[in-house]
């Protein structure tokens, strides 16, 4: 592969690449823009002048380009011309952020410039009358049977909150649903009375807010079961991005592009963010889970939802959860 963009990105693209997929052998790097190159290796991948393009892909058996350009207006006249040239005769040449999303499946929304439209055409199930109406009748029947096993659990429940919670079982908080709407969630309680006495803070791993029982609500999910009820009112889905604190969206969508775009679907119990990364309370964390929930807004489907199901199934199974 001989990857064609900016040298100011060039060195996180070569790192997402080499961690995503190791079997993609970077063979150069050719600076699209008409500026000097400043030296002969970019993270020990080697620089070569636009007009070697032709001579690189035959000296170096080059098999693919990819275009990693953050503005296409940045691309410089002749590397244009010659990639025009190549497409025409049937080389492959693609796009950076739609490789990235092939072989990672999230998207790399860091990498998606003034022409995000093009990098959005969100999956037709978003609108689809018959998805939509099958989506929230599974969501009623699952919902209901998630009651019905939660209303037989709470004795139990009950008992190990009196002993190891100490404390109201349930609590609510505020959340961030479909287009900005404001909800209450409900879950059991898994941390110390009073856990936020001057503001909101993220919880953290091995967070000491956490009470011994509610360490084991989280790694079986059942201190999501409640949640249950906000699916039946139609607050949230069963399946879609998990909704956030209003205080924490206003923070994230300053330094996150594209960050409230996750809130055009319902907010779900799981997600394709939740059965693919662990939980984390940093600016990264959060980026990386929206790569996620993106990807799934994208790529919608039935399949898709059947796919995030059964790895839930597995993370309680396996008490993986946080």
């Amino acid at each position: 592969m001989l990857i064609i963009g900016e040298l100011a990105t060039i060195e996180a693209v070569i790192k997402n690449f080499k961690d995503a997929d190791p079997n993609y052998h970077i063979v150069g790097f050719i600076n699209c823009e008409d500026t000097p190159k400043t030296t002969e290796t970019i993270a020990g991948i080697p620089i070569y002048p636009g007009g070697a393009l032709h001579r690189v892909i035959v000296d170096k058996a080059v098999s693919e380009i990819v275009v990693a350009s953050y503005n296409a207006e940045s691309i410089s006249a002749q590397i244009y011309y010659d990639l025009m040239g190549l497409l025409e005769r049937g080389f492959p040449i693609k796009e950076y952020t739609q490789v990235f999303e092939d072989i990672t499946h999230r998207v790399p929304v860091q990498f998606v410039g003034k022409d995000f439209y093009k990098y959005f055409p969100f999956s037709r199930s978003n609108s689809n009358k018959l998805y939509l109406f099958f989506h929230r009748f599974f969501d009623v029947v699952l919902a209901s049977i998630g009651l019905l096993f939660g209303m037989a659990l709470i004795p139990f429940i009950f008992l190990g909150n009196s002993i190891a919670n100490k404390g109201s079982l349930f609590y609510s908080q505020e959340r961030i649903g479909k287009n900005g709407k404001i909800f209450r969630i409900i879950k059991f309680r898994t941390m110390v009375k009073n856990a936020e006495t001057d503001r909101a803070v993220w919880a953290v791993k091995n967070d000491a807010r956490i009470t011994p029982f509610g360490k084991f609500l989280r790694r079986s999910r059942l201190d999501e079961v409640p949640q249950f009820l906000n699916i039946l009112k139609g607050d949230m889905s069963l399946i879609g991005p998990r909704p956030e604190r209003p205080t924490f969206v206003k923070e994230l969508a300053l330094v996150i592009p594209f960050y409230e775009t996750r809130h055009i679907i319902k907010p779900g119990l799981t997600g394709w963010a939740q059965v693919k990364v662990r939980y984390g309370g940093t600016i990264e964390a959060s980026l990386l889970k929206l790569q996620y929930d993106l990807y799934y807004i994208k790529h919608r489907s039935f399949f898709l939802d059947i796919n995030i199901l059964i790895k839930t199934i597995g993370t309680m199974v396996y008490f993986r959860g946080q």
